[in-house]
């Protein structure tokens, strides 16, 4: 829940550690202060659709600061500061269900350290600064800003900041819990927060000792031993790393479901197979998780273990071995390994009900890649899409679901298929005669007088500049 309380007390700390806030109040404002102010747009409320573009213009005046760290790094660090200030005043006029002024606002955080950095700023105070804010964070804009500033934070940076952590973190781990404790004063919360703000840290820093410390202290994840193998193996001490990653594999392996560090350690597990030697056990494993989850990712992963010679003969074991998969994945796959005369043919044996059950990110590039080769079936591609949309009822996509016919037809044409255009016609005049908004577009592209057979926005652009041309000779 908002405290505003700790709203205020953020506002008022913002303004008096900011100079331009003090200068402004004389009257010595910085001019780039009335071009944030614009971008901030103070008492007008930012709804989720137009927040975009609300970002985009405050990104190009963030830019302009990120300029001035070069050439004048002071006057950088203070208009951070103020756009800084401007978006937390600014923050209850934002519908950010996008979160993207969220990530410009932590990415301003990154911009200060990096304008104070390169200003010779103590670093002491940075660290002090960034952990004030982190701690009374009301919109949560800190959130995970760990690795972003770990990141942009020099060596004497990190360090700095790292030994304030730690204090917070060991200052926590001394206390006893209560029950009446609020959650953001809770050790056990404190502690996982400040360890994972210290993680992020020692991965910067690559010090793997201290990572390694910390996660045996508190209790390793699969995601912590992803990411101290991950430091290992950049020190070339490979058997450690893989020791670490099925270490990783066990913890995170005893659950129902499979967590993403879980596929983050397979893929580096054989990455390490792979770098010791043993690359046939690397494609054995990813084999075994292919024949599982049969995909392009998995696909592709499989064929970086395939020696150049034996290409063909594994994609062939693959391309069968995942016949009897999802239909969405398997299309990806013949289409991604441009198996068009398979695609083709699994398309022909698939029901309409079937087709129209998928996804159009499935079916239209489908479609496209089998129009010229195999026009009848992407008429039935096409035909799919605009039924799903049609049958669902989706007025707000009718125009595309139009569209979408109206390439069925011009397929179905092509292949010499008439009549299974007619039958289309035939079933969603019975079908959807009612609805008002797609019918009429729809008439157009049966009588052959639709969007297929209007001329493109750049032809009627030609035509017309063309026409202006002609008038203006002499």
């Amino acid at each position: 829940m908002f405290d505003g309380g700790r709203h205020q007390n953020w506002k008022l700390r913002m303004k008096l550690r900011s100079p331009t806030m003090s200068k402004a109040a004389r009257g010595q404002g910085d001019p780039v202060d009335r071009e944030i102010a614009l971008a901030l747009r103070p008492g007008v409320f930012i709804h989720d659709r137009a927040c975009f573009a609300f970002v985009s213009d405050l990104e190009g005046v963030a830019g302009g600061i990120a300029e001035l760290v070069g050439s004048d790094s002071a006057r950088a660090v203070t208009l951070f500061e103020t756009i800084l200030a401007g978006c937390h005043e600014k923050a209850e006029e934002v519908d950010d269900s996008s979160g993207s002024f969220g990530r410009f606002v932590r990415g301003l955080f990154c911009g200060w350290v990096t304008a104070r950095q390169a200003a010779g700023a103590d670093r002491d105070e940075t660290a002090t600064r960034l952990l004030d804010w982190m701690e009374d964070d009301p919109f949560g804009y800190c959130t995970h800003l760990e690795k972003g500033i770990a990141n942009v934070l020099d060596t004497g940076g990190r360090a700095a900041l790292a030994e304030q952590v730690r204090a917070r973190f060991e200052l926590a781990a001394a206390e006893t819990p209560r029950p009446d404790t609020p959650t953001f004063r809770d050790p056990g919360y404190l502690c996982r927060r400040w360890g994972k703000v210290l993680r992020a840290l020692y991965v910067a820093q690559r010090d793997v000792a201290a990572y390694v410390s910390l996660a045996e202290r508190t209790g390793p994840s699969g995601e912590d031993c992803h990411a101290i193998a991950t430091l290992l193996a950049s020190r070339r001490r490979l058997e450690e790393a893989l020791a670490w990653v099925e270490r990783g594999a066990v913890i995170d392996g005893g659950g129902p479901y499979a967590t993403s560090a879980l596929h983050d350690l397979a893929k580096l597990r054989r990455e390490l197979l792979a770098r010791l030697g043993r690359r046939d056990e690397a494609r054995e494993d990813a084999w075994a998780e292919f024949r599982k989850y049969p995909s392009t990712f998995t696909y592709d992963e499989l064929m970086k273990f395939v020696p150049k010679t034996d290409c063909r003969a594994w994609h062939e074991k693959a391309i069968e071995a995942a016949a009897g998969t999802h239909l969405g994945s398997l299309v990806e796959l013949l289409l991604e390994t441009k198996e068009i005369e398979r695609l083709a043919d699994l398309v022909g044996r698939t029901s309409d009900a079937a087709l129209e059950d998928e996804s159009h990110y499935v079916t239209e590039p489908a479609a496209k890649a089998l129009e010229r080769a195999h026009p009848g079936v992407a008429a039935r591609l096409w035909r799919a899409q605009g039924m799903r949309i049609v049958n669902a009822g989706k007025s707000k996509y009718y125009a595309a679901a139009i569209r979408n016919f109206g390439d069925a037809k011009r397929c179905y044409e092509r292949a010499g298929l008439a009549d299974e255009w007619a039958r289309t016609v035939i079933e969603v005049r019975a079908a959807h005669h009612r609805k008002t908004g797609f019918m009429p577009g729809f008439e157009k592209v049966a009588r052959g007088s639709g969007p297929i057979d209007e001329p493109s926005f750049l032809d009627r652009a030609r035509a017309r500049w063309g026409g202006r041309r002609a008038d203006a000779e002499p």
